[in-house]
């Protein structure tokens, strides 16, 4: 018998963890954070409904933190098995994780130095220490390789397109008599985006677990590159600051090379760019080392000019006194700085420094969960509360969805057009929030007239031929 049990990512986009059970056999596909809204945060704190001792395996489809950031808290609980992943994404997770575990600690000593925290003191979820021990549990395999888990389950890794190691998840079961394909898409990719090949498409699946961020939404036809251009000209007319939260992982690396392509063929004036953000900066020289993972486009710009990222114009600052010395800089000047939903980070600083100054511009520039300071702006508030302290918002706040590495939905339905050998049994959707769920349901019943299925919170389901397809009649909670 098998099981299927939602343990993050069910009516919300973050927390994704996934637990496949077989017999004795618990396999956790994905192992991220809670974010956005704070009863959601909460739930990091709990005790793992499962004891993480008992799971063999944990399979990473990438390492976002609301896909990895959970690892160091389930070690720290017992968990003792294999982490399989691709090697880009394990390099991603050692500077991630390590990240994630840092920012709590920080986040925490300036509650506590502060005062703003209701816990004295305040703890962080886990430290930076915690996410170093966790790394000892990763092994990397190869993408499109065939690994046996156990005698009866097997799985392999194909491309997903979302960002740099990221990948969509085979697997086989044998169960009794039984043989079952399950795919988890993780995140899916967007075709035709900066650096990165387009996704790879799974051909057959009985049970097809899908995220579904953008299941409500298509994204503009319109090009970021002269959204930026526009936003960059304005920012120079008035000596302003264009302030970018920018996910450190994948957005802040496709600004850049477009920031690249515009400063080589002269279309901006050549300003300061500044990237504020170590993880940012870690990864972005992890893109250099891997030239392997680069569209064709790519390759030519690299050929022609040595660098995906770096100019005269751009610079990276590591330590606190370079930030602390850029936020006193005034424009005109592009910063660049984690975290993209604005959530923590050093984007926190230079946001109390820029938001009341209208001659700025601050640029959301991917997916604002609710709950989020990003989400807040893109709302239009008037203050926002930053370190206990409440921050009028007298700059600009632009949107640019077109840079999302989440496909949308006619790119979702495009990708399950690649379904051709056999029609899914079910589609669990995930990793959206109610709308975009309940878009996306419709439309693939509407197109495809496949069963679509919606899991609550710690939702478990039986898969097989024997049971029943949902609405299951008595599906059991943990």
């Amino acid at each position: 018998m098998i099981t299927l049990a939602f343990l993050g990512a069910a009516k919300t986009v973050t927390g994704s963890k996934f637990l496949v059970m077989e017999g004795e056999n618990k396999i956790l596909i994905d192992c991220g954070l809670f974010q956005g809204m704070k009863d959601l945060r909460l739930k990091n704190w709990d005790k793992f409904i499962v004891n993480p001792a008992e799971i063999s395996h944990i399979l990473l489809t990438h390492a976002h933190i609301d896909h990895s950031g959970y690892i160091p808290k389930l070690v720290q609980q017992g968990f003792k098995g294999k982490i399989l992943t691709t090697q880009i994404t394990k390099e991603l997770c050692d500077i991630m994780l390590i990240d994630s575990g840092y920012l709590q600690e920080e986040e925490a000593r300036y509650a506590n130095k502060t005062g703003y925290s209701k816990h004295k003191p305040a703890q962080p979820l886990y430290t930076a220490r915690d996410a170093e021990k966790s790394l000892q549990y990763f092994h990397a395999v190869e993408r499109n390789t065939f690994i046996n888990i156990t005698p009866n389950i097997k799985f392999r890794f194909r491309n997903a397109g979302h960002i740099l190691g990221s990948s969509f998840i085979e697997m086989w079961i044998q169960s009794g008599y039984e043989r079952v394909k399950l795919v988890f898409s993780g995140d899916l990719g967007r075709t035709r985006t900066p650096i990165l090949e387009d996704p790879d498409y799974a051909r057959e699946v009985d049970y097809l677990i899908l995220e579904s961020t953008y299941g409500d939404r298509e994204h503009p036809a319109t090009n970021p590159a002269d959204e930026l251009k526009t936003l960059i000209k304005d920012i120079y007319k008035n000596k302003g600051c264009l302030l970018i939260p920018a996910f450190a992982v994948e957005r802040t690396q496709e600004i850049l090379y477009i920031l690249k392509l515009l400063n080589e063929d002269r279309e901006i004036p050549r300003i300061p760019i500044y990237i504020d953000s170590p993880m940012a900066i870690q990864v972005t020289h992890l893109f250099d080392r891997h030239i392997e993972i680069y569209d064709e486009e790519a390759k030519k710009v690299l050929a022609a000019t040595g660098s995906l990222f770096k100019s005269p114009n751009v610079h990276f600052t590591t330590t606190q006194e370079e930030s602390k010395f850029v936020n006193q800089l005034r424009g005109p000047m592009i910063i660049l700085s984690a975290s993209g939903m604005c959530t923590g980070g050093r984007i926190l600083h230079h946001l109390k420094e820029r938001l009341p100054d209208p001659r700025n511009h601050v640029l959301l520039a991917g997916y604002q969960a609710a709950g989020t300071r990003g989400r807040s702006l893109l709302d239009g508030v008037k203050s926002l509360r930053i370190h206990g302290i409440d921050v009028p918002v007298n700059a600009k706040v632009s949107y640019i969805s077109s840079f999302s590495a989440h496909a949308d939905y006619t790119e979702i339905l495009k990708w399950l057009r690649g379904i051709k050998k056999a029609k899914p049994k079910t589609v669990f959707l995930v990793h959206g929030e109610n709308n975009s769920l309940e878009s996306l349901k419709a439309k693939i019943e509407t197109e495809y007239g496949w069963n679509v299925f919606i899991p609550d919170y710690l939702q478990a389901i039986k898969l097989g031929l024997q049971e029943a397809p949902p609405p299951y009649q008595k599906p059991f909670i943990f």
